[in-house]
């Protein structure tokens, strides 16, 4: 997985670039599909913007910005941000797994309904 950090209007130190490649590496323990992870960091005058897209396999790609004062608070902003989508995607993978379909509810539905009228009418 390759992590891509750009700087638009400034730079970034190399202890920052660090700390940020080594911070968004973890999002691998949420969701082992990340192929790639892209943060742009936009310093403007007055206020920073930082933006992470994140490319998982079967074309899923998820994207968090925060915008504030400081590049590193709002870089952890972004990155809550993503782990929530993150996690989000992966329980409805896991609970579109389980979901019994409903035409198969409503054919038990209606078979259960069946078989009490039939005791019934006995």
């Amino acid at each position: 997985m390759q992590v891509a950090i750009t700087c638009r209007h400034g730079s970034v130190s190399d202890g920052l670039r660090e700390y940020i490649t080594e911070k968004s590496e973890k999002l691998l323990t949420y969701f082992e599909r990340v192929t790639a992870i892209q943060i742009t960091i936009d310093q403007g005058e007055n206020q920073n913007r930082v933006e992470i897209l994140v490319d998982a396999e079967h074309k899923h790609n998820f994207v968090a910005h925060a915008e504030g004062d400081e590049v590193k608070p709002n870089f952890h902003a972004a990155l809550s941000k993503m782990e929530q989508q993150i996690k989000k995607y992966k329980q409805k993978i896991q609970d579109h797994r389980r979901d019994i379909p409903i035409n198969e509810i409503a054919e038990n539905g209606l078979a259960e309904s069946e078989a009490e009228a039939e005791a019934e009418s006995e």
